[in-house]
């Protein structure tokens, strides 16, 4: 039975959400096990289809902006994983400098505006990135990313005001993995679809399978194509599961072994190896060889940043205040 993606598509999908996924689990281990990673730190595995789906759905010089939950957005944007890498352990090579850690990587020549820690904070910056776009008369769209925490917040309706009366470039994008650290939705909010937070605006709101790249990729070509033609935003409610907790210490006593094994038997790496060796888009070898790759870019990740250097003592007050004799607006 014929695919409605192509052969490549697959190959990329799978390649982009193994490398997120090894990458991750990497530094997870060099966290808990060595030591060489500290602070905060948010793993986006199980969320991998998101990030893939929404790469197929875009062009380069669309903008992303997320939370604190940003490895997988970041690396799949373009921001190198010897560069996030780096950037976990605190050097000067990092994605920030190594000032940022886990919740600030950034890459503005990729068009990534970050990795933002404070919760919501970003849905703002994301309209604003918008905002811009039309200002210089582009047809760049901003995906602007969030969770299902964030959503509480007073900055969400604030924004889907002005980016409703604006018509602005935006596809506000909620990643609802089902706990807003260890809280549920159904104990946070009497609206469970988010989706529907849209009606009050007359925004379009749609609600997508987040373990499936296809189903993401739908969706935001949608939304994408909307706001590109002037339609203005769209709410995305992208349903999806972390198998990690909120954070790497979390000791996720609000939920059962049993829920997230439920999630893993849909888990969205396996969904697209599964089609690719179905459709014979590879062959087992060849699966291997992409695997081996990303082993050795991950490999190759942890070594850059254990070799790279510390930032200097002069770095401190550096990208905290803005020089006077920086120009504002660049030509």
């Amino acid at each position: 039975m014929a695919t409605k993606f192509s052969k490549e598509t697959y190959l990329y999908w799978y390649e982009l959400m193994q490398l997120i996924r090894q990458f991750e689990l990497m530094a997870e281990e060099k966290y808990k096990m060595d030591g060489k990673i500290r602070g905060f730190f948010h793993a986006y595995i199980g969320q991998e289809a998101i990030a893939a789906g929404c790469m197929t759905a875009t062009k380069p010089e669309d903008k992303f902006v997320t939370g604190y939950r940003d490895h997988g957005l970041a690396l799949s944007k373009g921001v190198s994983a010897n560069a996030c890498m780096a950037e976990l352990y605190g050097k000067s090579t990092g994605a920030a400098k190594g000032k940022g850690g886990s919740m600030h990587f950034f890459g503005v020549d990729v068009n990534f505006f970050g990795g933002h820690g404070i919760v919501g904070a970003q849905i703002g910056t994301g309209a604003g990135l918008a905002f811009a776009e039309r200002y210089k008369g582009t047809d760049n769209v901003s995906l602007t990313f969030f969770g299902d925490g964030a959503a509480r917040q007073g900055m969400l309706h604030e924004v889907f005001n002005l980016a409703m009366l604006w018509k602005l470039p935006v596809v506000f994008i909620c990643e609802n993995n089902n706990y807003a650290m260890g809280t549920s939705v159904e104990r946070t909010s009497n609206v469970v679809d988010i989706y529907k937070l849209a009606d009050a605006y007359e925004m379009p709101g749609d609600s997508i399978d987040g373990m499936s790249a296809e189903a993401v990729h739908e969706g935001v070509t949608r939304a994408v194509k909307r706001a590109r033609e002037g339609g203005g935003p769209t709410l995305l409610e992208i349903k999806t599961y972390r198998y990690k907790g909120h954070s790497i210490s979390d000791p996720q006593k609000y939920r059962t072994k049993e829920e997230v094994e439920e999630y893993k038997q849909r888990d969205p790496i396996g969904q697209v190896l599964d089609t690719i060796l179905k459709q014979k888009f590879a062959t087992q070898a060849e699966i291997d060889a992409i695997n081996k790759r990303i082993a050795d870019t991950v490999a190759e990740s942890v070594k850059f940043a254990e070799e790279s250097p510390w930032p200097n003592d002069d770095e401190v007050l550096k990208d905290v205040y803005v020089d006077k004799n920086y120009p504002f607006i660049v030509d």
